[in-house]
């Protein structure tokens, strides 16, 4: 799934290059089934996950991920929908974080030890092993 960013308001002003730049980010199918799956548990089936980065953890950068039962904020946030066989679930993310996360996919991973949302960014150059944490 592709969004672009968002075009200047003012039209006699010329498009900057980041303006016809597009930013994508790709959730798997089943990342999508455990988005939904985790909504209709909380109760909020129209409801969104966010997803980001903030400074910290292990190697500098930590990925954010929660609940996002507020509209997105109008202008500041790229929405991306994604469609299911369970049904249509949204992500949305900032546009700071979205700098950091384009061309990333959002996984869910599962194995004898660990199960959870993993991001595979190809930005990162390096993450530690608690896979919450990465440096570009």
């Amino acid at each position: 799934m592709i969004a672009e960013a968002p075009r200047p308001s003012e039209t006699t002003a010329p498009p900057s290059p980041q303006a016809e730049r597009t930013y994508e980010l790709h959730v798997t199918p089943e990342a999508a089934r455990k988005i939904h799956d985790a909504l209709l548990k909380r109760g909020t089936p129209n409801a969104a996950l966010r997803v980001g980065v903030r400074g910290g953890g292990c190697s500098g950068f930590s990925y954010v991920l929660e609940f996002a039962d507020a509209a997105p904020r109008e202008g500041r946030d790229f929405v991306y929908t994604v469609a299911t066989d369970v049904g249509d679930v949204r992500v949305v993310c900032d546009k700071k974080s979205i700098l950091y996360l384009t061309g990333s996919t959002l996984e869910w991973e599962k194995t004898l030890k660990w199960q959870g949302f993993k991001f595979t960014n190809p930005k990162a150059s390096s993450a530690c092993g608690c896979k919450e944490s990465f440096s570009i």
